[in-house]
Order: structure tokens, then C-alpha cells, then sequence
């Protein structure tokens, strides 16, 4: 009768150690140069992210506010449907701007073309 188990687990040498079997399984994030912080993968919710920001300016803000709310609902439909695409962020960033600048410059438009018609019937 033999000391060793009849699993033929050892090798040629017997008195070899079994290499362990690893298998390395990769991160979906992994080989992302920019640490996950920019979501490329969606692109609606990065393009709302700076149309938000760019909604700020006073000319283009209601023309930039208005697609930078739509695309962010679209960004956090994606990541709804996919939670390995990042983005909810730059999403809500976009919907939050886009809809307060909206408001904004959509409430400055109404009063200029106002006084607009104001100053004319003078």
C-alpha cells in the first residue's frame, strides 16, 4: 500500500509542489487610462454633462440647456440598461443644468422680447 493519493495529482516529480491554477478574470473598468472618471462608453451622458456646462453661457444657454436635459435622461436610461456603462453622473449633471439654465435664459428671453415690445410702443 502507497502514502500517496491514488488522484495522480502529482506530476513527473512527486516531490514537486502542484502549481496553483489562476485565472485572472478582468474588470470590466480595467485598461481605462482615465480611472473611470470619464463615461465613454456613454456617450448621451457625457455630451449632457457639457452641454449642461455650456448651457451657463447667456446666448447659447436655452439652445444648449434644452438637448443637455434630453440626453441626460438618455445617459441614465443606458446606465439603467447596462450597469457596466458608467455615467449617472455626468447624466444628472446634464439634466439638472440643462433644466435649471432652461428656465433660466427661457425666462431672460421672454422678458427682453417683453420689453422689447415695451419700448417700441412708446
Amino acid at each position: 500500500m502507497s502514502n500517496f493519493p491514488d488522484d495522480n495529482s502529482f506530476r513527473e516529480n512527486p516531490y514537486q509542489a502542484p502549481q496553483p491554477n489562476i485565472q485572472y478574470q478582468q474588470n470590466p473598468s480595467d485598461g481605462d487610462a482615465t480611472g473611470g472618471l470619464i463615461p465613454y462608453k456613454n456617450a448621451p451622458a457625457l455630451i449632457a454633462y457639457y452641454l449642461g456646462l455650456f448651457s451657463m453661457f447667456p446666448c447659447i444657454g436655452l439652445f444648449l440647456g434644452i438637448p443637455a436635459f434630453i440626453l441626460g435622461i438618455m445617459g441614465l436610461r443606458k446606465r439603467a440598461a447596462n450597469p457596466a456603462v458608467k455615467g449617472s453622473v455626468h447624466a444628472w449633471i446634464g439634466i439638472v443644468m440643462g433644466g435649471i439654465f432652461t428656465v433660466v435664459w427661457g425666462i431672460v428671453w421672454v422678458l427682453f422680447i417683453i420689453g422689447s415690445i415695451a419700448s417700441t410702443q412708446r
